[in-house]
């Protein structure tokens, strides 16, 4: 029996696989006939991922980041293009044309002050009954924990970054 109301999921922590996650229920809800938006913030640099998910006429992959700046602040353009992003999303949302749409690294842009917490607790809040909605990145805060149905959070035990192993081509990106 298939319950047609749709749940907010959110992987947040340190760990590696918060997107990893969310791109594995994008694959299976693609399997399954459903049509998938991914809206990646803070991200404009080509990762792996988007070779395989090109691949799949129900799955559709915006960027809306220049590049990686996490290890410096943010510039007017990131926040400029997380705006128009989140402009974009929420148009895609009140057209109901996918079943699922994944918010990935949209904590971090809350993080870095690119989008309004309020403005995005208003379209969590808002979000059509049947849309099962994906929020990922390190940093949710209680408030949006309380709102979701499902939280998982990925805990760095080790990992070989700290042993400086550089990001691996179809791991990492």
């Amino acid at each position: 029996m298939e319950d047609n109301y749709g749940k907010i999921h959110i992987y947040t922590g340190n760990g590696k696989g918060k997107t990893t996650a969310a791109l594995g229920l994008a694959l299976r809800a693609a399997g399954a006939g459903k049509n998938i938006f991914i809206a990646q913030f803070v991200k404009g640099m080509h990762y792996s991922e988007l070779v395989s998910l090109e691949k799949h006429e129900n799955i559709t992959v915006k960027q809306y980041g220049r590049s990686c700046f996490i290890e410096q602040e943010p510039v007017i353009e990131d926040i400029l293009a997380a705006q128009a992003g989140f402009t974009e999303v929420k148009e895609i949302i009140i057209q109901a044309n996918y079943n699922v749409v994944i918010l990935d690294e949209i904590f971090i842009a809350l993080y870095y002050k690119l989008i309004k917490s309020e403005d995005l607790i208003t379209f969590v809040k808002s979000k059509p009954e049947n849309i099962e909605l994906i929020m990922t990145g390190r940093y949710a805060t209680d408030q949006f924990i309380e709102i979701a149905d499902l939280v998982t959070e990925m805990k760095e035990i080790k990992h070989y970054y700290n042993n400086k192993i550089p990001a691996r081509l179809g791991i990492e990106f």
